[in-house]
């Protein structure tokens, strides 16, 4: 294995690092917008780009054809337009009380889910003077955030009100699929039936929406009916499958984005019968080489992966061998030849998936990219000069 580009010694003391691919960001983006032809694409980027570093990746994003970006906190969007982004942001996720006027200073549109947030939204508008731009969720079938059937009349009405007094403009209806990852789910077609006719039940009430948007990365990928004018894949421009019923990566025509790796920094011989890490889990059957690497959970591998993480070293992919620590795994070489320093691929870049990592430990592979901490330096390949 040699080193990716980028990567010196001294991006990280600890010998960790996670290499970030934004050219393959870049083709992930660009698979998505083949797949949905005539729709844009809201690039999701919340939760740090799922681990990959915001900023960078929502450039990334944007430099492939991302039209929009998506991000759950209000905060999320505020640092994507202090870093320079002009476009179009929703973000979608808030509690009474949020800074609403400095998303409306900062041109961030808004999801909008109940009444309580309509009038919030309406006042920050009166106060700097303002119009809000507002997405309306409804809730489809997920009964996550959303109004509900029984609520969406009022709430359309409401922001009727509110877009002819000159506090709003209701820019979007959205909602979002609870099935999509598993094709054929009888819940796909309801869904998309009770979003068609909350849309309706808007326009009734006089809202022209410029965008309807509901599909996921799996429905971007698989249903193109649920398409509409924009689509919002998340885990997909990533490169990593939105599950095993819609393909693999590679069945989907992804690039995983992120390689997680590390450098051994302790390697020594123990005989046989040696027991491993905290409570002896693991024991050696026979004399064998064991190698230190400085991650654990603290950096985010899922402790879960005791005793089944798979990394790959010395030419061959191992297994953790005992528990997973804070700060540090061990692996069993065996008798192959191994150094302090030599590198090692936790997942990505020729070793073992995420997705690997996420069956071992029975999660997902949103969870295993997402958890991966500060304390592992991100390095940029493919950045744009």
């Amino acid at each position: 294995m040699t080193a990716p580009r980028g990567w010196t010694p001294s991006a990280s003391a600890r010998g960790a690092v996670a290499v970030i691919d934004l050219d393959a960001l870049r083709s992930n983006v660009a698979r998505c917008r083949q797949a949905a032809p005539t729709s844009g694409v809201m690039a999701v980027v919340k939760a740090d780009a799922y681990g990959h570093g915001l900023v960078a990746c929502a450039r990334a994003a944007r430099e492939a054809g991302a039209t929009w970006l998506g991000v759950a906190l209000l905060e999320e969007a505020i640092a994507l337009r202090d870093a320079g982004d002009a476009g179009p942001i929703l973000a979608w996720l808030a509690v009474p009380g949020a800074p609403w006027a400095e998303c409306l200073a900062h041109d961030i549109d808004v999801s909008v889910a109940e009444l309580w947030a309509l009038a919030e939204v309406c006042a920050a508008a009166s106060v700097t003077g303002l119009r809000a731009r507002v997405h309306l969720k409804a809730d489809t079938g997920l009964s996550r955030n959303g109004a509900t059937a029984a609520g969406w009349p009022a709430l359309v009405a409401s922001a009727r009100e509110a877009e002819t007094a000159g506090l709003l403009e209701v820019v979007g209806i959205w909602s979002h699929l609870a099935h999509a990852d598993a094709p054929g789910h009888s819940t796909i077609t309801h869904q998309i039936g009770v979003f068609d006719e909350a849309v309706e039940v808007a326009r009734r009430a006089g809202l022209t929406p410029q965008v309807r948007h509901l599909a996921n990365s799996a429905a971007t990928l698989t249903l193109p009916n649920s398409h509409y004018e924009l689509v919002r894949p998340g885990i997909a421009i990533y490169g990593l499958s939105p599950g095993p019923e819609v393909g693999t990566a590679a069945d989907l025509g992804l690039r995983p984005v992120m390689s997680l790796r590390a450098r051994l920094s302790s390697v020594k011989r123990v005989p046989g019968g040696t027991g491993v890490s905290y409570g002896h889990d693991h024991v050696t059957a026979s004399e064998t080489t064991l190698g230190l690497i400085p991650l654990g959970y603290a950096d985010g591998l899922p402790r879960a992966a005791s005793n089944v993480g798979p990394i790959l070293a010395a030419g061959r992919t191992r297994t953790v061998a005992g528990r997973v620590c804070m700060d540090q795994v061990v692996i069993d070489l065996g008798d192959d030849p191994a150094s302090a320093g030599d590198e090692v691929v936790v997942f990505g870049g020729g070793g073992p998936s995420a997705d690997d990592w996420a069956r071992v430990s029975g999660t997902i592979g949103y969870e295993i990219v997402t958890r991966i901490g500060p304390r592992v330096p991100r390095v940029f390949l493919g950045v744009t000069p």
